[in-house]
């Protein structure tokens, strides 16, 4: 079955972006009355981010995120076959220089790069351009993690660790290879290296790994926020790396993390991972939200 899903994306690959993002828009429109369990998990999710907001405002960006994580997963395909030149070219940069010029500083370097739904594409084109290191977690289903490792590996310049992994061995990852590291940490990966800071207000489990991972290898934070924009095309946005980052307290710079992204997320609210269990783990025993 997982070999058929694989074929019908290699004949997917060949169509124009807009005829893909068609359909994703169809997909997403059957998901989202479908999937019914994940869909209460974006309800509750945008709910507590965005209490300000009508049921109905809600909706809509619940209704266009199913759209949005229905194009992700046809732009697997896309990646995965489609040629180089393709892929670089359904993208646009937008102030890589700041990427340029921490490179070019001698520093070793990290991209903060949140859980954006157009986050395949965007890699696609930066992986051209920079050898990487990110973080790999593997798939219960073996045909499916063979072929995302071998897209992963397309460009023979990346460096996967596993999310089992611990810091030390990221750490010398990154101190040992001229690449740039490529960090998602906006995700609930329980208690154990996370502290609790607000993301929208919510005291949140949030890895502190950003900080101390910048402090044990020097390294200036680069943030970068992949875009799928309404005509089919890509843009990959680069700010400016931070200054006085890491400071003496890594619960700050944590906490200045998820300040930054939830700015990124009201400017795209509609393209941010809300399937996900952002706020599963509790402090002190609290009622969990889902």
């Amino acid at each position: 079955m997982m070999r058929i899903a694989f074929f019908i994306l290699y004949l997917i690959s060949f169509l124009p972006m807009r005829v893909i993002h068609k359909i994703a828009r169809v997909i997403g429109f059957l998901a989202y009355y479908l999937a019914k369990r994940r869909r209460k998990i974006g309800e509750i999710n945008l709910a507590l981010c965005f209490p300000e907001k009508t049921p109905q405002e809600r909706t809509r960006i619940l209704k266009q995120h199913f759209f949005h994580m229905a194009a992700m997963l046809l732009e697997f395909g896309v990646g995965w076959y489609s040629s180089d030149k393709r892929l670089y070219e359904q993208a646009d940069y937008i102030n890589k220089h700041y990427l340029d010029e921490a490179i070019a500083s001698g520093r070793k370097v990290i991209l903060l790069y949140p859980h954006f739904c157009a986050l395949e594409m965007g890699v696609a084109k930066i992986n051209q351009d920079v050898p990487l290191i990110s973080i790999y977690s593997h798939q219960k289903n073996k045909t499916m993690d063979e072929q995302i490792l071998k897209g992963r590996h397309r460009y023979n310049n990346v460096f996967l660790l596993g999310r089992t992994d611990g810091l030390l061995t990221i750490i010398r990852a990154i101190k040992k290879r001229d690449m740039v590291f490529l960090y998602l940490p906006d995700q609930d990966f329980g208690e154990k290296d996370s502290v609790f800071v607000p993301f929208f207000n919510i005291q949140t489990a949030t890895t502190d790994g950003l900080s101390r991972i910048a402090k044990l290898t020097n390294a200036l934070v680069v943030p970068v926020v992949p875009n799928r924009l309404p005509n089919g095309r890509f843009e990959v946005t680069f700010y400016p790396a931070w200054e006085n980052f890491p400071s003496e307290d890594h619960i700050e710079d944590t906490k200045r993390m998820n300040a930054f992204i939830e700015d990124r997320i009201r400017e795209l609210p509609e393209q941010y991972y809300w399937l996900h269990k952002r706020f599963k783990t509790r402090p002190n025993g609290e009622k969990s939200f889902y």
